[in-house]
Formats: structure tokens, sequence, C-alpha cells
């Protein structure tokens, strides 16, 4: 049996997700139901625990894909390392072969629990110290530096328009003249 869930919008539209055999079970469930804006679930369907079922407190919508693709951008492309990106025999020198499984099964495992290890010590208290690290450069950035480069460039207006005028005079007729007596130079390769 699929799962039937149902929600009313402010407008007073119904939106069916599910089985339409259900729709009795979904209809008992919308008039039992004291708080309308709330989403709740017939039964448990898909393996769903039931937190995820019947919680009206946490969208569900929000979390997953946070906790299935943690690195979106791919900004730590560069991590991805397997035992054979830092170990690898060739074929003239070789372990034995348990040797090598055990190897590469230690080396898997004491990766991934040591960074577990560490993150639990750390990830709490590094990402605290980030956060205040980004907070104060966005203030300083927003509130210093962007009004003295704006500052700058109110006060220095008058020598951008000098700037201008000195590259308009001096330098582009002579720029333009050089390219204009070069254009005519045409050069053939020829090989031998």
């Amino acid at each position: 049996m699929g799962t039937m869930m149902r929600e009313t919008d402010p407008v007073g539209t119904e939106i069916d997700l599910g089985d339409s055999d259900d729709e009795d079970l979904a209809e008992d469930l919308d008039e039992d139901r004291e708080e309308p804006q709330l989403l709740w679930k017939a039964e448990l369907g898909d393996g769903m625990d039931e937190e995820e079922a019947v919680s009206p407190l946490v969208d569900v919508s929000d979390t997953k894909p946070l906790l299935k693709e943690r690195d979106p951008r791919g900004v730590n492309d560069c991590l991805k390392v397997t035992f054979e990106d830092v170990i690898a025999e060739p074929v003239s020198v070789r372990s034995g072969d348990r040797v090598w499984i055990w190897s590469n099964a230690l080396f898997e495992v004491t990766r991934v629990w040591i960074y577990r290890i560490v993150t639990v010590l750390l990830a709490v208290p590094i990402s605290i110290i980030t956060a205040l690290l980004f907070a104060i450069l966005s203030f300083l950035h927003i509130w210093f530096f962007s009004p003295c480069v704006h500052y700058i460039l109110i006060i220095t207006y008058w020598l951008q328009s000098l700037w201008s005028i000195v590259l308009d005079i001096g330098v582009r007729p002579f720029l333009t003249s050089a390219a204009r007596c070069h254009s005519g130079i045409r050069l053939h390769l020829t090989q031998e």
C-alpha cells in the first residue's frame, strides 16, 4: 500500500501525491487533524522512520538534500583519494595478496575513523570560528572596505578623467598610426 499525503494550502486547493486507493484514509486524517497547515502521513512506507513520518516540526525536504549531497559545488574534489591513488605497486615488485588486501582495508578504515573522530572533536568549534571569521570579514567588507573604495573613487574622479584625456590625446593616435603602418606587412612562411 503506498503512502498517501494531502496538504491544504491557503487557497483551499488539495494536492494528491499518492495512490488513489487510500483516498478514504487520507480524508479521515484530514477531518481529524486539528492543525490544517501541518502535513501528516497516513502510514509508514518505503522504510521511513517514525520521526520522518509524523514530525510536523521538521521539514524533511530541507534536510534530506543536505545529508545526501554535502559538497554540491565540488569544492573538495581533490580529496577523493583511495588506496590505489596513494599506494600503487608495479607489476615487477609486488607484496603478497593478503598483505595488499589487509593494507587496503586498514588504510580505508583508519582514514574514515580518524576523520570521524577528529570531526567529532573539532567540527563544531572550527565551524564556530570560521563563522566568526566570515562574519567579521563580511562586516569589514560592507562597513569599511566598500565605503573606502567608493570614497577613493569619488575623490580621484578628476584623476580618472585626466588619465582618460591623456590616453585619448597622446597614446591612442600613436598606437592607431602604428597599427595602420604595420597593417600592410604580410608574412608568408614556406617549408623547405
